[in-house]
């Protein structure tokens, strides 16, 4: 059961992966089905890295979900780790006390990934 849902998430990462220049119209259920596939957040981070790096405003609004989902899914720390220079830049280290205050998203993944006395 765990590796039909594994190979249903890497199936549906592909597809967004070949076909994201025609695939957003159906980018919200494909989400839906990401969402329920991937228990460990592995594909949910891959996909919202990929979006970024594609076409980062015209993908913006599928990222909070693939983002919040990663988070999720990621209680071992394994992926959402990647989101924060992925998503939010080299740079984030440097912009952390300001994104913290501005972004849910990238607050929550920060406190996991650093331990709160490093995390400020």
């Amino acid at each position: 059961m765990e590796k039909d849902k594994e190979q249903e998430g890497m199936a549906i990462y592909e597809y967004i992966v070949d076909n994201v220049e025609t695939c957003e119209a159906e980018m919200g259920e494909l989400i839906c089905r990401l969402r329920m596939a991937d228990n460990t957040g592995q594909f949910l981070a891959s996909t919202a890295r990929y979006l970024s790096a594609v076409n980062r405003e015209k993908f913006d609004r599928w990222l909070t979900p693939l983002i919040e989902g990663a988070i999720e899914r990621d209680r071992d720390r394994r992926y959402i780790g990647s989101l924060l220079e992925g998503i939010w830049g080299e740079n984030y280290k440097e912009r952390a006390e300001e994104l913290r205050a501005s972004d849910d998203n990238f607050r929550r993944i920060y406190k996991r990934i650093y331990s709160e006395g490093q995390a400020m």
